[in-house]
């Protein structure tokens, strides 16, 4: 073979290697003690139980089932909630807006503040006594409003998406206003030389001109809403209850109780569910790039 040709390759090999030992190589043997009783006390003598943890996963009276529906419900939800505004703030600020940079920056900043930083905040924020949140709307006369934010079934998912909203949309606006500043000018001025109002500008050029955008956010939206922990944990601790469990916090409780064949059953079992979304998403958006 050429060396020419051969050449570029050996760049390849050293990240090839690090990706099969820090991620393939841990995910196989993850998914092989899923398959075994492996606990904190058969760690040196563990046996094969074929599918027990995966049964146990899905017909146990713990009522598992219910985090991995919370997981697919924050997804849908969360999406929904960064995507739309995410679109039409882009849009905005990609218009001759006055002081655009700075309205950018100020809906960026949050996007890159730690999640457990946000989490402790919010959490103060949104506490029924003395939060923020609350003595605002008591000063305002609004006390009629008070919520516990943050331990009544009825809206402690409103609260969570809320708060995850507040740190993520900036982010997904960011990467629209990259996939805007690539569509050329010259289709909006035929458009509006055509009468086109901007529904229409939207609809048959923005989105359509955007769909590599989209399928970026939402390959990373969902895959982020499927392994959501740290705002959950932080804001909730998966309560009040189990209102709020999702699988990895399950998954956590799971391995911190010393389950770790369980807890790695659980991972697996989300690991599946992000790469058939994932898979999804990449192929349909595809193809409806090529028939554009």
């Amino acid at each position: 073979m050429n060396k020419k040709k051969v050449y570029p390759y050996w760049f390849l090999l050293v990240p090839l290697v690090l990706y099969a030992l820090f991620f393939l190589l841990p995910s196989l043997l993850g998914i092989f003690y899923s398959f075994t009783d492996w606990n904190s006390r058969t760690v040196d003598d563990l046996h094969f139980v074929g599918l027990k943890n995966y049964i146990e996963i899905f017909a146990s009276d713990k009522d598992y089932l219910s985090g991995i529906g919370h997981t697919l419900m924050f997804t849908i939800v969360s999406n929904i909630v960064k995507l739309i505004p995410a679109l039409f703030l882009a849009v905005m600020l990609q218009e001759g807006l006055r002081g655009k940079n700075i309205y950018r920056t100020l809906l960026y900043l949050p996007s890159i503040l730690p999640f457990v930083i946000i989490g402790i905040v919010f959490r103060s924020v949104l506490n029924y006594n003395n939060g923020l949140l609350n003595s605002v709307l008591e000063f305002l006369q609004l006390g009629f409003l008070k919520q516990k934010w943050l331990s009544d079934l009825g809206v402690v998912w409103k609260s969570i998406v809320g708060v995850d909203a507040w740190r993520g949309i900036g982010y997904v606006m960011t990467i629209f206003i990259a996939g805007l500043g690539a569509i050329p000018k010259t289709y909006y001025e035929a458009a509006q030389i055509d009468g086109a109002n901007f529904w229409q500008r939207l609809r048959h050029i923005t989105l359509p001109m955007l769909s590599g955008s989209i399928m970026i956010n939402l390959v990373f939206g969902i895959t982020y809403g499927l392994k959501v922990f740290d705002i959950i944990y932080v804001l909730t601790n998966g309560g009040p209850g189990h209102a709020t469990e999702v699988m990895t916090t399950y998954s956590y409780q799971m391995y911190a109780n010393g389950q770790y064949g369980m807890s790695v059953a659980f991972n697996t079992i989300l690991l599946i569910i992000t790469a058939v979304v994932g898979v999804f998403i990449v192929r349909t958006m595809s193809k409806k790039e090529v028939q554009q």
